[in-house]
């Protein structure tokens, strides 16, 4: 009776569980839904901001702003993106893993000299890189409490400075792309300095002529740093809604096996049951047949 015991606290433990797993479903569905709305909201205004940035800045000769100075990377910073909390599959060390890769294939001699700092946007990545003694800047993980682009813009803010006074040569951003709630595309993209490239490619396929006040220059100067803030702040949104669509999947996941372990923890159950009460009556028999002997 002792193992029919032990069976029926299990499934009690692994209902409870199940429980737990279907509200954090409903719970990440829920936020999943508002998540999702921000960033297909944003992508629109990012991807015409880029364009007009493209056209207008492609036809200036010489560069106008400091953000597109190309150097030679001796100090690198990567912004991680990941998210506060766990239980989410593999949704925080897959960008670890992405960063781990980019540092050592892209970055290893700077590694080897001090020279690669990390932004941390999230507490598991800030967590990592801490107690593996990186040099991290500051702490983010606030920004999740209240995901605005004011907030966002903060870090943005700090990230451009230290570019600009040449703390970093280069900026790298690695974070999940929403794709929707099973997909999450991992994404490593240079934010600074800004790509020369993807503008100059993007001018020859849509050759707009603008009517410009004041000037295509001052106008330019204030697009550049908007660019980079919305650059960075589509990234936090994408990683935000990419978390809440790998919890999502992760509980769902979850519940399925938890359900799968209870229906064999109680087919295990009734054949115990089973065998107790076949033994019992084994023995009442016996014991009967012994009196009448």
């Amino acid at each position: 009776m002792a193992n029919l015991k032990e069976v029926r606290i299990r499934i009690s433990s692994v209902q409870s569980t199940q429980q737990i797993t279907k509200a954090m479903k409903m719970v990440s569905a829920a936020k999943l839904k508002r998540a999702t709305n921000a960033i297909i909201q944003l992508r629109p205004y990012a991807t015409k901001l880029k364009e007009i940035l493209g056209n207008l800045s492609a036809n200036l000769e010489g560069s106008s702003s400091p953000y597109t100075e190309e150097r030679e990377p001796n100090k690198v910073l990567i912004v991680v993106v990941s998210s506060n909390r766990g239980l989410a599959g593999a949704f925080n060390m897959n960008v670890i893993k992405a960063t781990n890769n980019l540092i050592a294939e892209k970055y290893s001699e700077q590694y080897k000299n001090g020279n690669v700092s990390i932004l941390a946007i999230g507490k598991k990545s800030q967590d990592f890189y801490e107690k593996r003694n990186y040099n991290v800047i500051g702490n983010n993980n606030e920004v999740y409490t209240a995901l605005t682009f004011e907030n966002v813009t903060k870090i943005t803010d700090s990230i451009m400075a230290g570019f600009k006074n040449g703390d970093y040569d280069k900026v790298e951003l690695v974070y999940n792309r929403f794709k929707n709630a099973a997909v999450q595309i991992l994404t490593t993209e240079q934010l600074l300095p800004l790509p020369q490239n993807e503008k100059a490619e993007e001018t020859h396929q849509h050759q707009v002529d603008y009517i410009l006040e004041p000037s295509k220059e001052e106008i330019v100067k204030e697009l550049i740093p908007k660019s980079i803030k919305i650059q960075l702040f589509k990234a936090v949104l994408d990683s935000h809604a990419s978390e809440h669509g790998a919890r999502m999947t992760s509980m769902d996941k979850a519940t399925e096996n938890a359900g799968d372990l209870l229906k064999a923890l109680k087919l295990s159950y009734n054949q115990a049951r089973q065998a107790a009460i076949t033994t019992e009556l084994t023995e009442i028999v016996s014991g009967a047949a012994a009196l009448n002997g």
